[in-house]
């Protein structure tokens, strides 16, 4: 694709998944994690919902963006590997959601090999689509040192849980609706309102547009920065709004607080 918008990732159940990006660059945004993806980091994600974002390297991106998607399942496994998969069966966790992975000599020469079968799909039958999948969670396991494949298939359909709030403060400057962070939290719009004042005594609305002008006004005073560069970077989408909120919390506008 030549250009998108945030898209979300949708939760799957006992959905992981593994992602190249064979051109371009592309953000990646999740609970408590942000990071970029590129032709050497690839990424490993349990089962949750997380974002695809644009980033602000548009000379990466100047011929699109392309990227590929490995998905596993317990089912799948079970069918490639031939033995009873037993989610319960291993106690071994994975300290991480999502997982930048570096694209060493082995998972280049793997992505290269599939880029082959995607171009030419008529060499793509189902033994061989089985054997590369077979190939690509043998060499992942591997490369993630867990006692056995079966512990780090096991652990890998096991999402790890965050805390509200951490997920909140790590997402209060990223210009995220209140329906995207309802989303990265796993619920409906109505019950992370009714989550957020149990947590925060506030409105969501009342306190991010808060806790971001604070940062604003920290930043007016320390550094040369525009206005609307800093109105953007703690994460407002516009600098009409950004002032709006400012002067409603500090009685004058940015300017003015720089100059006082």
């Amino acid at each position: 694709m030549p250009h998108f918008d945030r898209t979300l990732k949708q939760y799957v159940e006992d959905e992981a998944c593994f992602m190249f990006v064979n051109k371009g660059e592309v953000g990646v945004r999740s609970q408590e994690d942000y990071f970029k993806l590129n032709q050497k980091v690839g990424m490993l994600a349990k089962c949750l919902n997380y974002f695809f974002e644009p980033t602000d390297n548009q000379d990466a991106c100047n011929d699109g963006i392309e990227s590929v998607g490995i998905f596993i399942y317990p089912s799948l496994v079970k069918d490639l590997f031939e033995f009873e998969f037993d989610l319960t069966g291993s106690n071994h966790t994975l300290d991480y959601n999502l997982k930048q992975v570096q694209i060493d000599r082995l998972l280049e020469n793997y992505k290269e090999s599939i880029s082959i079968l995607l171009d030419n799909p008529k060499l793509a039958d189902e033994s061989i689509i089985k054997t590369k999948l077979k190939e690509f969670i043998l060499l992942i396991s591997k490369s993630e040192e867990a006692p056995s494949q079966l512990d780090f298939l096991a652990a890998l359909f096991k999402p790890n849980e965050v805390e509200f709030k951490s997920i909140i403060q790590h997402n209060l400057y990223a210009n995220l609706s209140l329906e995207e962070l309802a989303a990265l939290c796993h619920l409906s719009l109505s019950s992370f309102k009714r989550k957020f004042a149990e947590v925060f005594n506030e409105s969501p609305k009342k306190y991010i547009a808060k806790k971001k002008v604070e940062k604003a006004a920290s930043m007016l005073k320390a550094d040369n920065q525009r206005v609307s560069d800093i109105a953007y970077e703690v994460g407002f989408d516009s600098l009409a709004t950004f002032s709006r909120n400012f002067t409603a919390i500090y009685g004058q506008s940015p300017s003015d607080y720089r100059l006082s």
